[in-house]
């Protein structure tokens, strides 16, 4: 779950609801790491896998809807990447203004 908050960007107090949320509507399960039972993995189950198949047609139609050329889509979203790297920095403290 570490992992999967880092990449949501998403602290630990506010994924934790959200996991618990899609587990009560079967589309997840939360299994303890056998090797450490600090960790815990998540995955989809069958209902879950079957929403994320549908979910694949949503980018196209972001895409679509934006106007945009794919290769502006991409530089945008790269430099809203850089954004959010530079907001991090700046909030933890380790770059100066």
């Amino acid at each position: 779950m570490g992992a999967l908050g880092e990449k949501m960007f998403l602290e630990s107090s506010t994924l934790t609801p959200l996991i618990k949320r899609l587990e009560s509507l079967g589309l997840l399960a939360r299994t303890r790491d056998p090797l450490d039972e600090r960790q815990v993995r998540v995955r989809l189950t069958a209902r879950g896998k079957a929403l994320r198949e549908g979910a694949l047609e949503v980018p196209p139609c972001i895409l679509n809807a934006s106007g945009l050329k794919s290769e502006d889509l991409r530089r945008l979203t790269s430099e809203i990447s850089a954004l959010r790297s530079a907001l991090e920095s700046y909030k933890s403290g380790t770059t100066t203004t």
